[in-house]
Parts: C-alpha cells; sequence; structure tokens
C-alpha cells in the first residue's frame, strides 16, 4: 500500500524515494510513503485561505453538530481502523483505547462545544471589568479563532487518538488542521483521514494530511499559527527552537514522556483492597500498548518492607502475559512498534540495570506466542528493583518506552513525595491509599511537578478510567520533562487556538460586539412583554421596567412560616438590632421570588420553564417598608433543541432609591418556532 497526503483538497502520492513501513509482528512490509513534491508553503496558505474563512463563518455549536457527525460516520465505519490496528502492534483492547477512545472524544467536544459554548462566533471570557466610576467605560475579554493553521505532530503510539484529540478542539475552534503522524504507523492514521474526507461532513480546508517528512513546512509559518507535537523531548525541544517558530513567536504545545510515579500508600497493606488495586493498575500500564503510552507507570513507589509482597503479586500477575501476534485473541499484550523501537527499549534497560535488579523478564530469552520473536518487535515485561533510590538518579532520568518498570523502596510520605518529585515533571501519578490525610500530603508535595494526579481507594476504584487514561475533559500534559504544555482539559484546549482580545468601551457598544448583553448597556423597551415571544423573536438587549411592590411586615412573617427560615435578622426585632442590619430585614429568598412576580408573565406562552439561576447577588438589604422594581432584559440566547433554546436574562432589583438591592441571571427554557430548518440542518451535519 502506498500512502498519500491529502492535501490542498486531493490526494497526492509523493514522488522519489519511498520510506517503508513495517509490521510490528511479522516485520513484513506493510506501506510505503513520502511527502517529497509537496509544496508545503502552498499548504499552509490553502489552510489559511481556504480552510480558515470557511470554519469561521460557522458558529461554535455548528462546527460541535459537525463533530458529533463525523463520531457517528467514524464509529460507522470503525471496523476499517481495527483491521488495519494489529500491524501497528496493538490488540483488539490497545486498539480500542486509541479508535474508539479517539472518536469518544469528538463526542465530548461536541457536547462540550454546544453545552459550553455559545451558538456565536465570538467567545465572551469572564465577566465585565468596570473601569470607570460612571460604569460609561468598561472592559470585557472576547476569544476568536486565529487566523492560521494548526500543525499536529503525533507520535506512533496512538495514530488515531493522537489526532483525533487534537483535531476535535481545534475544529470546534474555527482553525484548520495539518495532521503529520509519526511515520511508522502513518498507514492507520492516513486510512482515518481518508474516512473523515470520505464522509464529506467538514468544511473544504479544515483538515489536511503529511503522510511523510515535514519538510520545509515550518519555515512558513506566522504568528497566526500554531504548532503542537506530542513524542520525544530531543524531538520537541529542536521544533521548539526552530527559527521561525522562535522569530514570530508561533504557539507551540508539546507533549512528551514522562517517568510517571504509582504510590503504594504506607497504609495499604497486603490483603486490602488498595493493594489489590494498586498491583493490578501497576500490571496494566505495562502491558497496554506493551508499555508504550507517555502516561505508562515507569516508577514504583512501595513502603520500605512491603517489597517482597508487591514483587511477588506483580511477578504472579505479569506471568500471565506474554507477547504475541495481536491479531489472535488469545494474545494480551502484542509487540513494540517497530524493532529499531525494540532496540532502543534494550538500551535503555541496560541504563536501568546499573542502578537496578532485575526482578522478573529476560529480553534474551522469552516465548512469543504466534509469531517469530526474530522477526517482530516484541519485548517481554521486565521489573526491576532499586532498593536505594534517593541515591541514585538513572531510575529518575531513564526512560525504557516499554513494558519496563523500576519498584523503589521508600521509608516515609515525605521521601516518597521527594522520589515522586525527581521525575522532573509528569504527565501523570497515582496514589493508592485510603487514607485522606496520606492523600492530602502526597497532592501537596506533587501536584507542581504533574499535570494529573490519580487518588485510587475501594470507593473511588469502581468507576475509576485507570492512571494512564487522558480524558477530554482534564488536562494532558504536564511540566519540565513532560513537555510543559497542556492539551485536551475541556474548552480550556479549546481556547489555545484562539485569540484572547481585551475590549474597552461604552456597555452598549461591548454588548453589541460581544453579541451578549451587560450591566449598563441601553435597553430597548420590549413592545410586548418579552415571556410573549419566542425564541428567534427575542431581541438581545430588550426588556422592561416592571411595577413596584412594598414589602410589608406580613411579607416576612409569612414568608418565615412558609420556608422555615426564622434566622434572627428576620424575625427578632432585639437580636437584629445589635447585628450589622441595625433593623429587621426581608430574606433574600423572598427578594428574589418577589422580584419574579414582578417579572414573570402568568399567562401560557413560548416559556416553558425555569432553568436555573446564576450569579445570584445580595448587594443591599431590604427593609421593612422598602418598595422594590424589577429591570429584566433578554442577555444571552442558546439553542438547545430542535424546538426549544435556552434564554440567560438579566434581572436588575433596586429599591426606592433606585439602587441595587439583588442581581442575578435567570435561565428559561423557551418554546422555538415550530419547523426550525436551521436547527434541523446543523442537526443532520
Amino acid at each position: 500500500m502506498r500512502l498519500k497526503n491529502y492535501v490542498q483538497g486531493a490526494w497526492f502520492e509523493g514522488t522519489g524515494e519511498q520510506v517503508s513501513l513495517f509490521h510490528a509482528a511479522t516485520g513484513e512490509k506493510v506501506a510505503e510513503t513520502t511527502s517529497n513534491g509537496v509544496d508545503f508553503r502552498a499548504v499552509l496558505e490553502y489552510a489559511r485561505n481556504v480552510g480558515g474563512p470557511g470554519l469561521r463563518s460557522l458558529t461554535f455549536h455548528q462546527r460541535a453538530w459537525m463533530l458529533k457527525a463525523l463520531a457517528q460516520y467514524l464509529m460507522e465505519h470503525k471496523e476499517e481502523l481495527y483491521e488495519l490496528s494489529p500491524a501497528t502492534g496493538a490488540t483488539r483492547s490497545d486498539s480500542w483505547i486509541d479508535i474508539e477512545g479517539g472518536i469518544g472524544t469528538l463526542f465530548v467536544y461536541s457536547s462540550k462545544g454546544r453545552r459550553d459554548l455559545p451558538d456565536e462566533r465570538i467567545y465572551v471570557d469572564g465577566p465585565p471589568e468596570n473601569i470607570s466610576k460612571a460604569g460609561t467605560f468598561v472592559g470585557r475579554h472576547i476569544c476568536v479563532p486565529l487566523e492560521g493553521a494548526a500543525v499536529h505532530i503525533n507520535a506512533f503510539n496512538f495514530p488515531c487518538w493522537g489526532t483525533l484529540e487534537k483535531f476535535a478542539p481545534t475544529f470546534l475552534a474555527g482553525m484548520p488542521a495539518i495532521i503529520k503522524p509519526a511515520t511508522s504507523t502513518s498507514f492507520l492514521t492516513f486510512r482515518l483521514i481518508e474516512l473523515i474526507v470520505n464522509s464529506g461532513i467538514l468544511p473544504e480546508g479544515s483538515v489536511q494530511l503529511i503522510a511523510g517528512g515535514l519538510g520545509d513546512l515550518l519555515d512558513h509559518l506566522t504568528c497566526q499559527d500554531v504548532v503542537t507535537f506530542t513524542g520525544s523531548s530531543t524531538t520537541g525541544r529542536r521544533l521548539r527552537t526552530h527559527p521561525c517558530i522562535v522569530a514570530n513567536s508561533v504557539r507551540f504545545n508539546q507533549e512528551t514522556d514522562s517517568l510517571n510515579f504509582c504510590i503504594l500508600g504506607p497504609d495499604a497493606r497486603p490483603g486490602s483492597d488498595e493493594f489489590s488495586l494498586f498491583v493490578k493498575e501497576v500490571v496494566r500500564e505495562m502491558t497496554v500498548k506493551a508499555g508504550q503510552k507517555c502516561t505508562a507507570i515507569r516508577r514504583t513507589l512501595v513502603p520500605r518492607g512491603m517489597e517482597p509482597e508487591v514483587i511477588d503479586a506483580l511477578r504472579g500477575r505479569l506471568q500471565n502475559f506474554m507477547p504475541g501476534d495481536p491479531a489472535m485473541d488469545s494474545v494480551r499484550m502484542g509487540p513494540l512498534v517497530n524493532r529499531e523501537q525494540a532496540k532502543e527499549v534494550r538500551e535503555r534497560l541496560e541504563e536501568l540495570k546499573q542502578a537496578a535488579r532485575l526482578i522478573h523478564g529476560n529480553p534474551d530469552d522469552f516465548e512469543v506466542l504466534g509469531a517469530d520473536r526474530h522477526k517482530g518487535a516484541f519485548f517481554p515485561t521486565v521489573l526491576l528493583h532499586c532498593n536505594d533510590p534517593l541515591n541514585s538518579s538513572a531510575v529518575h532520568d531513564v526512560e525504557a518506552f516499554g513494558p519496563v518498570n523500576t519498584v523503589m523502596s521508600y521509608s516515609s510520605v515525605e521521601d516518597a513525595v521527594d522520589l515522586a518529585r525527581r521525575g522532573r515533571g509528569s504527565l501523570v501519578g497515582s496514589l493508592f491509599t485510603s487514607d485522606d490525610a496520606i492523600a492530602a500530603q502526597v497532592v501537596a508535595g506533587t501536584a507542581a511537578y504533574h499535570g494529573r494526579l490519580m487518588i485510587i481507594n475501594a470507593e473511588s476504584a469502581k468507576e475509576s478510567t485507570g492512571h494512564g487514561s487522558p480524558l477530554p475533559h482534564l488536562v494532558h500534559g504536564g511540566p519540565g520533562r513532560a513537555g510543559g504544555g497542556e492539551e485536551l482539559g475541556g474548552i480550556r484546549s479549546v481556547l489555545h487556538y484562539m485569540q484572547r482580545t481585551a475590549l474597552q468601551g461604552s456597555p452598549t457598544t461591548l454588548s453589541r460586539v460581544s453579541g451578549v448583553w451587560m450591566s449598563g448597556a441601553k435597553v430597548k423597551p420590549a413592545s410586548v412583554h418579552p415571556f410573549r415571544k419566542h425564541f428567534e423573536e427575542l431581541v438581545i438587549g430588550e426588556g422592561i421596567t416592571t411595577h413596584r411592590r412594598t414589602v410589608t411586615e406580613a411579607d416576612v412573617v409569612n414568608f418565615a412560616g412558609i420556608s422555615g427560615d426564622h434566622f434572627y435578622a428576620h424575625v427578632d426585632d432585639i437580636a437584629a438590632a445589635s447585628s450589622i442590619f441595625e433593623r429587621r430585614v426581608a430574606h433574600g429568598y423572598f427578594v428574589i421570588a418577589a422580584a419574579a412576580g414582578l417579572f414573570v408573565d402568568p399567562a401560557p406562552g413560548p416559556v416553558l420553564a425555569n432553568y436555573g439561576l446564576d450569579n445570584l447577588r445580595f448587594l443591599k438589604p431590604v427593609y421593612i417598608g422598602d418598595t422594590i422594581q424589577v429591570r429584566l432584559t433578554c442577555q444571552q440566547k442558546t439553542p438547545k433543541t430542535a424546538d426549544q433554546g435556552v434564554v440567560a436574562w438579566g434581572v436588575d432589583v433596586t429599591n426606592q432609591n433606585g439602587e441595587t438591592v439583588a442581581s442575578y441571571t435567570v435561565l428559561t427554557l423557551v418554546r422555538r418556532l415550530t419547523g426550525n430548518a436551521e436547527f434541523g440542518m446543523r442537526n443532520a451535519e
């Protein structure tokens, strides 16, 4: 199979000498590829001039619906990816993480885009900033898509997930992507991109594929482009210091392999749930993807005195994992990605053996199921033990990127924290303990050095996703050796592909620019009560000022009786006189209830239900005898389903002196006009 590049909207077969790609288990040639002949400047220009404008013309929600449609399409064609995956060395369960884990990330970002982002082209970041005395000159932050291309340079171990976990937030942000997979497993990424292109779901120019080398692509980057990299720290440093990246301050996000730790808490004695869970997790991280995960456990920290039990338990489970042909159902651990990688792991193991004792596994003598050990990239599970890790640097510096793990002894929780930090920055660390005080101590000591920490006990284990599983909802990355970057993390990663800009102006102008009404902006008086209007008929910034209501003692007494809230400031004259209020005040929740009575239109209409309340603040007390009034303003609109939308209403409750006593946002479900063709189109996409 000869892989092609997908550039400038067409498939292009590179010219000249091809690079051969080999089956991880059989050593047979499975594909060849090259990017020779690709005009890399033109690839970037195509992304900027075709892909970018098309994506930026869509709203966040339109792009989110496309991600969902793409995820559904890929799920329907996933077996085509599973057929190729064994050649990368992945078993069926390994492939599930890569293939369906990647597709699942598309689903998550589609959902988050529709729930956490507006149906607009601009994202409003945070509340307004009042920077003037009278409030006529204010500030607000917005985020808009960068107008370049995102170049994603991926590692060999997850050819599908690595592509999709970067593509999803890039696309949702409104930025086109150029995918550069690691060559050794690019045949699987090639098929993935082929499916994406064949789906016809994405706008033209949204995605391009470089199946061979990068050529001079980095030479043509601008300040509007982004580069992300997953792989070795050596390659990452070379890319990060590329002259064009430095000169143009190109955003560069790096995620590199790290020496992740797993600590067995001193309370987790043999026989406890936490001990058993710990052993299972360490073995799983050694064997899934044959230990070729950037998040795999490399350093296993065990209380001194418990080493024999831990080592025996690990050996017992590791004996069940014999490497073999990943296409066989009985094989639970496949080979490494290629023989070059196996050679490198072997070299790193020899370095580790200078500081630690080999206690399980022999790379010179091991069995393989259903394949020839000498033709494939097979490597056995290997366990080492370092009795004095505080005085050994190699175990904290050398990473064998395969099924290799070093058990280390520690004498106190302080020592365990010290050892964990010696990885000089890691993607993830995990702790198995039922003692929350130990958990707090370890987190306080290690969080600054790790992108993610997982704390497991018998309660959380039931639904744990595991030490080595990055989730779309949580950040993936880490400081120092781990690369210093962040991926995923929900909407956080979307903003990585956007420019945050501070706006200054009048509240009315900034409301118009941002599409979100803000307090202090002019209000357009509604000709009819806004609750009589359907979702599409409402205009941002329109509102009403209600009639007034005077708060009586009977109101306060009755509300106390109905609610059961007999707090002294509401019902006790003597106690209230000596309080900060100096006399009795109305309940805050009565003020909200009374405000609703003022602004709600009671008759049946398009408003279906109260959906929630945000940002409630009680700014001044309301005393018996005070008169309140409400300004209700349409603040923001967000489509929810084909027949419903969520409307945010700004509520400002004032007293007889015009002073704001309460401020909040009410969310309502509002009926949409029947037969909403636009939403139906988006949903179909």
